[in-house]
This record gives structure tokens, sequence and C-alpha cells, in this order.
């Protein structure tokens, strides 16, 4: 089986974000902004070395970025992928649509082992959160898709998909070849070792340059989540405040 992953590189969410000045991207500029991968594509790329390590064949992950983003490459390669693409950017942020139109074309390249059976990634970018991309793929190619996956076999080329649906589950099943987009909760994505760092580092990685396409669609404005107030009440000090204490566990219940 030939599997590609498409991983995105992004800024750390542990810190605070900015936006750049016309609040159309995540300013990055800052020398304490931190980059890591797409949870959702952690598990999508562990899925990856599940299922060849399972049935045998290759995986390729492949990402839009720049030059930097071998760092997240290397560390799914230390993971157990076998080869990584770059496509580089100018580090722009590209739009859904450009974005699956350039990972397209590279699925359709295929990789030295041949023809892909199978395309995995993320639900959502951790950024943008902008879930169009798998599906444009999937348009993109023919091929069916399935998103939101949180459990997955595969098995005579068909592909047995769950998705959570409140307390429910859907299952859906396609006939490779297929894209399926998955959430974090699919696997528990296997940590780098030091073995694997010292072998992802003589793994191939390609880089292909290609120039950003004409915008098609217009993104109007980020906005930064509101921030919860957070606060601390004093009760009183010593003994003056248990009669406080003692109406705040009335009101919660527990007295």
């Amino acid at each position: 089986m030939n599997i590609a992953v498409c991983a995105k590189r992004v800024p750390l969410s542990g810190g605070r974000w900015e936006l750049t000045a016309d609040n159309l991207d995540i300013d990055t500029s800052g020398a304490s902004v931190g980059f890591t991968t797409s949870p959702h594509e952690e598990c999508a790329a562990e899925a990856a070395v599940q299922l060849v390590e399972q049935l045998g064949g290759s995986s390729t992950v492949i990402t839009l970025g720049v030059a930097d983003s071998e760092e997240q490459v290397r560390s799914l390669l230390a993971v157990g992928v076998d080869r990584g693409v770059i496509i580089e950017t100018d580090g722009s942020e590209w739009d859904p649509q450009a974005t699956a139109s350039a990972l397209t074309e590279q699925i359709k390249a295929g990789s030295p082992e041949g023809a892909y059976d199978l395309v995995l990634l993320g639900t959502e970018a951790a950024d943008t959160a902008d879930f169009q991309v798998g599906i444009r793929m999937a348009h993109a190619l023919g091929w069916p898709v399935v998103t939101n996956v949180k459990g997955m076999t595969i098995d005579g080329g068909v592909a047995r998909c769950e998705r959570a649906v409140g307390s429910a589950r859907e299952v859906y099943e396609v006939t490779l070849p297929a894209v399926i987009t998955v959430k974090d909760g699919l696997n528990i994505p296997r940590y780098p070792s030091v073995p694997g760092r010292i072998k992802a580092r003589k793994k191939p990685v390609d880089t292909v340059i290609i120039e950003k396409p004409a915008a098609r669609l217009e993104k109007v404005r980020l906005d930064l989540a509101v921030e919860e107030a957070r606060s601390a009440e004093i009760l009183g000090t010593g003994v003056d405040a248990v009669p406080a204490l003692v109406e705040i566990f009335k009101n919660i219940g527990v007295l």
C-alpha cells in the first residue's frame, strides 16, 4: 500500500498568538514563536505507519510551506514515515483552494513506489481550521472522501471508517484509492525515538518549488478568540472567612 500523508507546519498554541497588521494572517515573525505539526496530522502519520507495518508498502509526508518545514517533516519521518516532499512557498498563507491544488498535483505525480492508494490528512488545520483541503483534493482526484474519522481499518482494498456523531457512530466503507481526513483520538501517535531521529536524517526529502496562483477565494479577516477574564475573590482572613466559605459550599451543593 502506498500512502500519502498531508501535514501542515503550524505555530505552537501554548503562547499568545498575534495577528499581522492587516488581520489576515498569524504573525510568526517574533523570535519566540515556535512551530509544530497539526495534532490531527500527527494521528494521520501514525495511521500511515501502522498500515504499512500491517499491510506492507510505503508512506510519504507532503507539506506545503517554507523550507524550514523540513523540521516538521523530519519529525514525522522519525516516527516511521519513509520519505518527505516539501512544496516550498514564500511563507505566505495559501487559501484552501490553492493548497488543495498544489497537494493534488503531488498526489497525481505519485512516489517512486508508484501511484498512491490512500491520502490521509487532518480534518482541519490547527491554525486556520478551514476543513476544506481534503474535500477539495478528493473532488479534484475523483476519489471518495470520508471526513472526521475516529476509527479506521483497511481490508481487501476497502477502508472502513467510523465517525463520531454525538454518542453514536456513523460507519462508511469506501473503495481505495480514497481521501480520508482524521481527527485526534484515531490513535496515540508514537514519540520520535533517538534511533528514529537518527534514521530520519538519512531518509529522502524532496523539494518542489512552485509559484503561488492568483487567489480565487477572499479572506476577509481573522479574529483572535476572546479571552476569558480570570480573577480571584478574597473571602476574608482566618476565621472571618468561614461564613462566606460555608455560603459558597451551600451554593454549589457541597453542603
